[in-house]
């Protein structure tokens, strides 16, 4: 088999063209500087997707790709190798059939595990290139089904948690906590939502934006669950009628996780809104974000200013953040200042000081930011323009040599520009430092493994859509082919897995510029943008319908609201 070194993966990613060729050579400078992996480097600055990583690797091998996470393993075939070789090793049994042992490795090349695995089993071994990032997600598989955990901690514990007298530090509440978490982190949960009905407490994930009923609990349980999430988040466990916030962190496979805890009195008891700052929700380049080729390339021009403003709208939970990020991770490096004021700081990322609001001392967004430019930075981060006062020095800092990015919320792309003449800023001041403005929501992914097709007469899509949209999209045709996920085990029975943006980038060039010094309203500069070329965020997630990424139902349920 071919050797595969950073050397051999540099030469087929220059070949295949897959990364901006600057970006790549300055990786791959850093990687011999460093002394780390060219392929760990890449994915930790997320300059390439994990599916195009995997690909050139297996091309360089000469081994297939496997996706693990399109896969159904069985657990006595899983179980073969034990998790903790498994783990430390970096490879995964995922099917048994007349050929032998079909594995999964990040390094197929170690001929000492395959032999070694060989003569463990006494069978064949056929092995695969797998990504690190894959085969790390592909664990959760080791964890038992969370009813049948539950059920069986319950019935070991039952006359230990059925009391007042519980404490949270009594067990099996420090394990129940732990596996609600830990099951949450596995399953890419983004919140755990525990609440108190009339006879019994119910665990609610969201999982790509969609609450999925997980499982009930006795009530007995919910108080000494919320006391020790108290304790674990430093609030007040003797307070059961006021809503307190906190923070916690706990231990998963490969990392820290930081975890936002609310809690509410209503009516039953306390609700308790666990949101999960996973790392790993952030490892995402702006390509693997889904957006078009045309649009990357506009936002590409944005951030590679030394000055102006990028603003990324949209409601609560539409991927803003994610996207900023994904632009500070590209242009962060070693010769620029960039500083951050945020509310909460969601995530570190080397290199970059971040600031966290604190209203108790006065420091809020407009008065960080006041700091911020006194500490002479190149790229600031506001984490929401909420009123008059941080957009306004938003704006002057953009105006005075700055790169600022930053969030709004708006509906759409075209909104940002009134709402910031709404709050006081001179319309010249607009037009002369917005870059360009991205608006986005996000939509579940079909699950490609369930995935099927379906001929539907083009007819019927009008019947929730603009006719004239539909014509745009998917042409004349009386008929025209979409698809859906059926529904599997590995995708809860939904047909989903995972999400992608579906966006719209708004670049303030001189006729949309014209439009702002005359206080056009919205739906005018809409159809300066439109004229220009502009995509709107229906169209792109159209587009995406039609490629088979999404479906209609998905673009109708976040775009309704528009």
């Amino acid at each position: 088999m071919p050797a595969y070194t950073d050397q051999s993966l540099y030469d087929a990613l220059t070949e295949l063209a897959v990364i901006d060729k600057t970006q790549l050579d300055a990786a791959f400078e850093t990687s011999k500087k460093q002394r780390v992996s060219l392929s760990s480097l890449l994915a930790d600055k997320d300059l390439l997707s994990d599916e195009n990583l995997g690909r050139t690797i297996a091309e360089i091998t000469g081994f297939p790709l496997v996706r693990l996470r399109d896969i159904s393993v069985a657990h006595d075939i899983l179980s073969i190798i034990p998790e903790v070789v498994a783990k430390t090793q970096k490879m995964l049994v995922f099917k048994k059939d007349k050929r032998g042992l079909h594995v999964a490795m990040a390094d197929p090349t170690n001929l000492q595990m395959r032999n070694f695995l060989a003569k463990k089993t006494g069978l064949p071994i056929i092995a695969y290139i797998a990504t690190t990032r894959d085969i790390n997600d592909a664990m959760r598989l080791f964890a038992k089904d969370i009813t049948t955990t539950f059920s069986e901690l319950i019935e070991q514990n039952a006359k230990k948690v059925n009391v007042s007298a519980a404490k949270e530090t009594d067990l099996p509440i420090i394990k129940i906590v732990d596996t609600i978490m830990s099951y949450a982190y596995q399953n890419r949960a983004s919140d755990i939502h525990i609440e108190p009905l009339r006879k019994e407490t119910l665990i609610r994930f969201r999982i790509d934006g969609i609450l999925h009923d997980i499982l009930t609990l006795p009530l007995s349980f919910h108080q000494p669950i919320a006391t020790r999430i108290k304790v674990l988040a430093d609030l007040r466990t003797d307070e059961h009628q006021a809503a307190q916030d906190g923070k916690l962190q706990f231990q998963a496979e490969d990392e820290d996780v930081d975890v936002r805890v609310s809690f509410v009195p209503t009516i039953t008891g306390e609700k308790i809104v666990m949101r999960l700052l996973s790392e790993r929700s952030r490892q995402f380049s702006l390509a693997d974000l889904g957006f078009g080729q045309n649009d990357l390339s506009q936002v590409k021009k944005a951030y590679e200013k030394p000055y102006g403003m990028l603003l990324a709208t949209g409601p609560t939970g539409s991927g803003k953040t994610t996207t900023i990020y994904a632009i500070l991770k590209l242009i962060n490096k070693r010769d620029v200042n960039i500083m951050t004021i945020e509310d909460p700081v969601e995530y570190e990322i080397t290199g970059v000081n971040h600031i966290q609001v604190n209203p108790k001392t006065n420091l809020t967004f407009a008065e960080g930011l006041r700091s911020i430019v006194r500490q002479d930075p190149n790229i600031i981060l506001v984490g929401e323009i909420r009123d008059s006062q941080t957009a306004d020095i938003a704006i002057n800092s953009a105006m005075t040599g700055h790169l600022v990015l930053s969030t709004l919320h708006t509906n759409d792309a075209t909104t940002a520009l009134p709402r910031l003449l709404d709050m006081g800023i001179e319309p010249f001041l607009v037009a002369s430092t917005v870059n360009v403005i991205i608006a986005q929501r996000l939509v579940r992914k079909i699950h490609t493994s369930c995935r099927v097709s379906e001929v539907v007469n083009t007819s019927d899509l009008t019947k929730q859509l603009e006719p004239k949209t539909v014509v745009k999209i998917f042409g004349e045709s009386k008929s025209t082919r979409l698809y859906r996920g059926k529904g599997c085990t590995l995708d809860h029975q939904t047909g989903y897995d995972g999400r992608v943006g579906i966006f719209e980038v708004l670049v303030v060039n001189d006729e949309v510029r014209k439009g702002i010094l005359e206080r056009k309203d919205a739906s005018s500069i809409l159809a300066i943008a439109v004229k220009r070329g502009m995509t709107t965020m229906l169209e792109d997630g159209l587009e995406k319908v039609k490629q088979g990424i999404t479906t209609i139902d998905e673009i109708v349920r976040v775009t309704k609201e528009q």
